[in-house]
């Protein structure tokens, strides 16, 4: 296949689907939001070392990582575009669960996908514009696109923002509701998202089987190396072993479906970065479940795995 080819696919989706995967996604940050305290905020201010790490590890060693390994392996420019994308999202709705099969710190899990789901708002556009417009291959898109770093702004409010706000705030109004819907919301957008993902990914089988295996070797270095980011930056800063697994999961597991969204809503569901966002969302599952079993099975020194404070996920 040559390489224009690739990026000259365009996926499938018509508005409906595109408005399924938006409400999809809104439903997902409710789920979280549900389970977000104000404590969860206020805990970084009490004790910042582990949140400030893991949040520089999400939000700056990762994008700026991607962008180096997009040059190192020069995949095709929309391939590399997506990396960049997934690397500008914040974490992905699994990593607390994650983080409690992996006997990491919950509660730093929990603060963390508070404060990057909020700091996504303004990140996620910063990040993508300007790592996607220092590779000079994946700057040619974004002029194509002319994409507006404020439209994703907007976006990214609408989808990330509003649940965010509305679930901590039907969590403080009724806590008993909230703690009884928790477990099997967040149970039925996992469900949903899985079968938004294998819908998307059927109605293209044929496109999909024929970059598969560039996509697959990609998005399994690229999650490999941000799995590794994290837990090396808080093991580097001699944060506890527990932290450190808590760390590794929040930013290897992106938020996938935000991804998909943007990709759709701004560059016209383009092949290469919709299949490599797309297959993220599948693979991070099986990534994160895989690390898990890793970190419960293997004692690493300072290993705190008792630790784990996750009452509920």
């Amino acid at each position: 296949m040559e390489p224009v080819a690739v990026d000259q696919i365009q996926l499938n989706l018509d508005t409906r689907g595109l408005m399924i995967i938006n409400g999809a996604i809104g439903l997902m940050m409710l789920g979280v939001a549900l389970e977000l305290k104000l404590e969860d905020f206020k805990r970084i201010l009490q004790s910042p070392k582990a949140p400030l790490i893991g949040l520089t590890s999400q939000f700056i060693l990762l994008p700026a990582f991607t962008y180096l390994l997009t040059l190192l392996i020069k995949p095709h420019p929309s391939i590399a575009l997506g990396m960049i994308l997934l690397a500008a999202c914040p974490g992905g709705n699994f990593s607390n669960l994650m983080t409690y099969l992996a006997k990491g710190n919950c509660a730093l899990s929990i603060s963390m996908t508070a404060v990057s789901t909020a700091a996504a708002i303004f990140m996620t556009p910063l990040n993508l514009s300007l790592w996607g417009g220092l590779n000079p291959h994946t700057a040619s898109i974004l002029k194509q696109v002319s994409l507006s770093p404020m439209d994703v702004f907007v976006t990214v409010f609408i989808i990330l923002g509003i649940p965010l706000v509305v679930g901590m705030t039907l969590s403080r109004m009724f806590p008993g509701l909230a703690v009884r819907v928790r477990k099997p919301f967040k149970i039925f957008t996992l469900i949903f998202f899985i079968i938004i993902l294998c819908g998307a990914f059927a109605a293209n089988w044929k496109i999909f089987l024929q970059v598969m295996g560039l996509v697959v070797f990609v998005v399994f270095i690229h999650n490999a190396m941000a799995l590794n980011l994290g837990y090396w930056s808080g093991r580097l800063f001699r944060l506890p072993e527990a932290d450190c697994r808590a760390v590794s999961i929040e930013v290897g597991i992106q938020n996938a479906a935000l991804g998909l969204v943007l990709v759709f809503t701004f560059f016209q569901g383009m092949g290469g970065m919709a299949i490599v966002v797309g297959w993220w969302g599948i693979w991070h599952i099986v990534a994160g479940l895989t690390t898990a079993f890793i970190f419960t099975r293997r004692r690493l020194p300072g290993d705190e795995g008792a630790a784990n404070n996750c009452k509920s996920i």
